[in-house]
């Protein structure tokens, strides 16, 4: 997604439904924790201001994914296929 067109993936809505899944993967580690959690919270954590936030998506997933967090499956299913559909995932 990072090689992607930045707007494309704004108008397409696929850069939201990953961010999502990321926010709500940090939002279950944080309260597994007993942290408190907010949206503000996660988006410092993932340096979102950052000019290339598909960078800081993937880097927060991996994080996350460290840190035990399960992702939603039927979320990432579903950016995954429009990903695909929208050329910017080989489906093979």
């Amino acid at each position: 997604m990072a090689t992607q067109d930045f707007q494309l993936l704004v108008d397409t809505g696929l850069l939201a439904q990953v961010e999502q899944i990321v926010i709500d993967g940090h939002r279950s580690l944080q309260e597994s924790k007993g942290l408190a959690w907010s949206p503000s919270i996660a988006y410092r954590w993932l340096h979102y201001e950052d000019p290339e936030p598909v960078a800081r998506l993937a880097e927060g997933v991996r994080k996350l994914s460290k840190g035990g967090v399960e992702f939603d499956a039927g979320a990432v299913d579903k950016a995954c296929a429009e990903a695909v559909r929208r050329g910017f995932l080989s489906s093979a």
